[in-house]
């Protein structure tokens, strides 16, 4: 089921950017989504190995073979081999298209998608929304994206390269924390207005406030 925020939750997440962002240069970008991938290719394995499963359990059960072709025979012989072989191929192509397409609509297919798999699939998301939006969009380099997707449980915190060279990526740990969890309680825009608030705390010690600052990203979370 697609979660959406409502517009007290955007209006908590863009405040928590605005207050971080007053006491720093660098400028934070929101993104959340339900989904960073469709995962074609992870229902294609599975509806190959749905395939290989099928034509396994016939291989080890040839009566269940010639159980569903007794409808050709009237119960009486054997039918033809072609036949059976027919019917094989059926059985197959129908499990596939069933695997394949059925695999989308299930509400709990994250759980059936690896999590390194997950986890390289949102990171990889991350940086090209990071590149789209904030990377080199300000003029220190000091743009960060916290990206949130929901559905495969994961998040990201991209900077650009200025801070890159100052600020160890462990430093995000405790962002990612508040992060977790809130959305555990139940509340993804308060996980992500605390995690935003950590990022501005970090962000205060390297990049403080100064007056040429001008705010050069959008507050706004993004909600894609």
């Amino acid at each position: 089921m697609t979660r959406r925020f409502t517009s007290d939750e955007h209006g908590q997440v863009t405040a928590a950017v605005a207050g971080a962002e007053r006491g720093t240069d660098s400028e934070i970008v929101t993104i959340v989504t339900d989904w960073s991938d469709h995962y074609h290719d992870v229902s294609l394995y599975y509806a190959a190995a749905a395939m290989l499963a099928a034509l396994g359990l016939f291989a080890a059960f040839p009566g269940l073979l010639d159980a569903k072709l007794a409808f050709f025979t009237g119960g009486w012989g054997e039918a033809d081999r072609h036949i059976q072989l027919a019917l094989l191929v059926v059985v197959q192509a129908v499990l596939f298209l069933v695997v394949r397409f059925g695999f989308e609509a299930l509400p709990f297919r994250g759980l059936l998608i690896p999590s390194a798999v997950r986890g390289r699939r949102v990171r990889r998301r991350a940086v090209q929304f990071f590149k789209a939006s904030a990377e080199k969009r300000t003029a220190a380099r000091v743009g960060v994206l916290l990206y949130l997707s929901l559905a495969e449980h994961r998040a990201e915190i991209v900077a650009d390269e200025a801070i890159v060279a100052k600020v160890d990526d462990a430093v995000w740990g405790e962002a990612m924390v508040a992060l977790i969890d809130r959305i555990r309680a139940g509340d993804p825009a308060g996980g992500m207005a605390a995690a935003v608030a950590q990022i501005g705390t970090v962000l205060a010690q390297y990049f403080p406030k100064t007056e040429a600052d001008a705010n050069e990203l959008p507050d706004r979370l993004i909600e894609l």
